[in-house]
């Protein structure tokens, strides 16, 4: 047995309201930058709908993950070495900018400097790549207000896959919101496609980080990821992807995405596994074992032969403690109400959900009965307008009987504790019918519903004195270089996005005139002071010896 440890995220579906907090914050501390314009490290999808990029679900289209041969070994979906190498300098499994979109702006300076005028000046749609108006056919998000009509439901990948009577039921059911980041996969395909070596998972912390020294721009691993995580950056030449905001995590703080997510959904903590096991349960034949398969995988940080073995393997106490207070490993083996996105595509991943409940909760209170009554509650699981065979496709390679599971044992937490806050006789056979005890039962309901911070985010304290060993290891990553922002130094930070006012300046030291014509970009705004955005520093010999400027008063 070789132990290791695993920084692994939980997200509760229940929770998220689809308001892409997480995604804009993400993309201010990571991809707010040239090259990256289409890139979203963290995104929220709308299910049911195409995804982003579209229909990246669709591996007979994109040939993402892992499959197995009929000798039952596990190989790259894309194909073999030699099939990858022919194909190195012209890929066909790509996602286009169209199937991203092709990112935007609006024409601001019109807004701003348009002369007194008869009619409301308009800003245009610029092209973020071209710089040329462009027309808005499609967005990260697109299916927010397209998901669920019936004309999306044969471009769904998940619903091609499902009976013709759940397609046609799809049209009365609801909306539900899949932010999605990078797996950090136990098993990632990412780094076994890449000819570089480029992409590397490290022993640390399972954090997976791209080398920007070592990569080299083939592009395989956009085509190996299934999950479509990994993006180039067309400016540098690079790939990237999210980091699990390494340099925060180090630190013994959570990632921007759980740190800004206004319905508290996130959860972050340490998993330990078994690495020399996770090559037997990628390659089960049957891709329903695979949920159970990758269980089998985790490692229980209360046994003491677990623990004994975490000591031989060098990891400090502070890691073992995190291991055992994890709210992942709660909610992934202990309650089991957490499930893995595609483990069909057999990259283990390391970023799990809780599956929606409350709109069932909803509809039973909308048809006039109890929506908290265990008996309506139990009873509605397997009739929600949303098909548990969707979700499964989802979750659990096709596989309900996990899905129910979960949905129902969230169903039980509910009852039970609509029980106890009303001062109703508690009935233990509600937490027994889900094989848990009543004080389980309320503990899951503490680190569901009313978990704080410190409960919801186990980042072990003890990476903060590795923190400059860990640094230097990924001083290639992703962020690091001239591809984005590195969060180490200030001055580096400084130099990238001009945090100190500074004009700029030709070879002999003379400062150079402003751009008027320089569109400016509210979204993208790269910290410069613009002409026509504020007001211009005054520039007077009192001034530049540190004298205050008069202000003139007027009544």
């Amino acid at each position: 047995m070789k132990l290791m440890a695993q920084l692994a995220m939980v997200m509760n579906l229940d929770k998220c309201i689809g308001c892409h907090t997480c995604s804009v914050t993400c993309k201010q501390a990571w991809t707010n930058r040239g090259g990256v314009e289409y890139a979203w490290f963290n995104n929220v999808e709308t299910r049911p709908g195409q995804g982003y990029p579209r229909q990246y679900q669709d591996q007979r289209k994109w040939k993402g993950g892992w499959t197995l041969t009929r000798r039952g070994r596990l190989t790259l979906r894309s194909g073999s070495r030699l099939k990858r190498l022919l194909s190195i300098f012209a890929n066909p499994d790509l996602p286009t900018v169209a199937d991203y979109y092709e990112p935007w702006t609006y024409d601001y300076d019109n807004l701003l400097s348009a002369p007194a005028m008869d009619t409301t000046p308009v800003a245009r749609p610029k092209s973020l790549i071209t710089g040329e108006d462009t027309a808005v056919t499609w967005g990260a998000n697109w299916d927010d207000d397209l998901g669920g009509g019936p004309a999306q439901i044969g471009r769904d990948p998940v619903l091609a896959t499902l009976s013709e009577r759940v397609k046609l039921e799809f049209e009365q059911t609801f909306m539900f919101y899949l932010p999605r980041i990078c797996e950090h996969c136990l098993n990632p395909s990412c780094a076994a496609s890449c000819p570089s070596g480029a992409i590397y998972k490290r022993s640390e912390d399972g954090i997976v980080l791209v080398d920007q020294d070592r990569c080299r721009g083939w592009r395989q691993c956009v085509t190996g990821c299934p999950y479509k995580k990994i993006y180039f950056n067309h400016k540098t030449g690079k790939a990237e992807k999210c980091t699990f905001c390494y340099p925060r995590v180090e630190v013994g703080i959570p990632t921007v995405c759980a740190e800004t997510c206004v319905g508290r959904l996130r959860y972050i903590g340490v998993v330990f596994y078994d690495a020399d096991a996770v090559l037997a349960a990628a390659s089960v034949p049957e891709e329903k074992d695979l949920y159970p398969a990758q269980l089998g995988v985790f490692l229980n940080p209360h046994d003491p032969r677990v623990v004994a073995q975490a000591e031989r393997a060098g990891i400090s106490q502070e890691w073992i403690e995190a291991a055992q207070a994890s709210p992942v490993y709660k909610l992934i083996v202990d309650y089991q109400v957490a499930l893995p996105l595609h483990p069909e595509y057999r990259t283990m991943p390391m970023v799990w959900y809780v599956p929606p409940l409350s709109p069932v909760v909803d509809v039973l209170a909308g048809t006039g009965h109890d929506g908290e009554n265990a008996g309506n509650l139990f009873g509605a699981i397997d009739a929600l307008r949303i098909p548990v065979e969707y979700l499964a496709e989802l979750f659990t390679a096709g596989d309900v009987g996990p899905v129910r599971a979960a949905l129902q044992r969230l169903a039980a937490m509910r009852a039970h504790m609509r029980q106890v806050n009303l001062g109703e006789p508690v009935r233990p056979e509600i937490a027994a019918s889900v094989r848990l005890s009543t004080t389980e039962i309320e503990a899951m309901y503490r680190l569901l519903a009313i978990a704080k911070y410190e409960h919801r985010y186990v980042i072990p304290s003890a990476a903060g004195s590795d923190a400059h060993r860990l640094d230097a290891l990924a001083t290639g990553c992703s962020l690091s270089s001239d591809g984005g922002p590195g969060m180490t130094a200030f001055d580096v930070m400084d130099d990238k996005f001009h945090l100190t006012a500074r004009p700029a300046e030709d070879g002999n030291g003379v400062a150079a005139p402003v751009d008027k014509a320089r569109r400016i970009n509210l979204l993208n705004w790269d910290g410069k002071t613009t002409i026509g955005l504020f007001a211009p520093a005054p520039d007077t010999a009192e001034h530049r010896n540190g004298a205050k400027p008069v202000v003139e008063q007027t009544r």
